[in-house]
């Protein structure tokens, strides 16, 4: 609720004057933004409360669902396309963004079946990773790499934990890395992101753009930035600063120890996420909490990595901060999952 809470402060700061130039007329961000936590939190308050999201039929249901709107975004007429990615589905003023609903998911469904399995013979290894790269080999096709490596690393995470065989990992590296290399060489702006990471002022204008801008944000804050309203870069410098990129202004604004701050609130909701986990008594809550909370720890390293220059650009948002009613929402959707699973009592198992 903090971060939450933290992201509408700084999508006042940072999307007002975005805002009202480019959606002049327009209902401002932070109180959309505020709209969308009222309803995200009708989401928690329901979804936490509803027995059926204990059962694995649900999941299986709500995975194949997840499948067949992945197939439905990639038709032109119902999928939308933003920033050269088909990743969205319109329904009249609503969209919603496929690949956030199939990462869960994919985990859920996931966590009920390792919690059953009691050997790991090549059968069912073969159907564990068709489970994980169906969805990845649609979500691609969108493209949308950063959900996608979310999703494989989570379900790494979760294979893990699970007690996956070791020298499984170092045959799916290898191949991740020969994908990986594979995608780079079919989509070239791939390969000007990675150049743009290695060197963003190599090409300040194009490709290393908001790298620049991002450090242009974070470099002469300091330890307690410029002033909680006194952003330079969200004058239009830094691209849509309300959304993937709200980290640089939070660091510009309230510095390194306010960073701080929001890395150690995210700090404390894993770490309150894996004490929940170790509360219960069922392998597969075990699994879906683990994961689940990995995912969203994960998503945020990777976004906070890409915004200081760690990683390429991957097009990630901030869980819980950056601008986004779909976003908002998914995330504390998670949250009720995870919240609804530890509640877990005798009469449910």
């Amino acid at each position: 609720m903090l971060l939450s809470v933290v992201g509408i402060l700084f999508i006042f700061s940072a999307g007002t004057y975005w805002s009202s130039v480019h959606y002049e007329g327009e209902i401002p961000f932070y109180i959309r933004q505020s709209v969308y936590l009222v309803l995200a939190l009708i989401v928690f308050v329901t979804v936490a409360n509803l027995d059926w999201f204990k059962q694995e039929k649900t999941w299986i249901t709500l995975y194949i669902i997840s499948l067949i709107l992945l197939v439905l975004v990639l038709i032109p007429g119902i999928g939308l396309s933003r920033n050269g990615s088909q990743s969205w589905i319109g329904i009249g003023p609503l969209t919603m963004q496929p690949a956030e609903l199939v990462k869960i998911t994919t985990l859920m469904y996931l966590s009920f079946l390792l919690s059953k399995v009691k050997s790991y013979e090549r059968v069912v290894q073969l159907k564990h990773f068709l489970i994980i790269l169906i969805p990845c080999g649609l979500i691609m096709l969108q493209p949308d790499f950063g959900s996608v490596f979310i999703l494989v690393v989570s379900s790494f995470v979760l294979l893990f934990v699970a007690r996956y065989p070791v020298k499984l990992y170092v045959s799916v590296i290898v191949l991740g890395i020969v994908g990986l290399v594979g995608l780079i060489i079919t989509a070239p702006y791939r390969l000007q992101r990675i150049e743009a990471f290695i060197n963003p002022w190599a090409d300040p204008l194009g490709a290393g753009f908001q790298g620049v801008q991002s450090l242009l944000a974070i470099g002469p804050a300091g330890i307690l930035g410029h002033g909680f309203g006194d952003s330079r870069q969200k004058f239009l410098y830094l691209p849509e600063p309300q959304n993937d990129f709200i980290f640089s202004i939070i660091l510009e604004e309230i510095g390194f120890l306010g960073g701080c701050v929001i890395l150690a609130l995210f700090g404390l909701f894993i770490y309150s996420g894996i004490g929940l986990a170790m509360q219960t008594t069922l392998s597969s809550d075990f699994y879906a909490i683990v994961s689940l909370v990995s995912m969203i720890g994960f998503q945020a390293c990777l976004n906070i990595g890409v915004v200081i220059g760690l990683i390429p650009v991957t097009g990630v948002t901030l869980p819980f901060i950056s601008y986004g009613g779909t976003s908002l929402m998914i995330i504390w959707f998670v949250v009720a999952i995870i919240i609804c699973f530890s509640q877990r009592t005798e009469v449910d198992k």
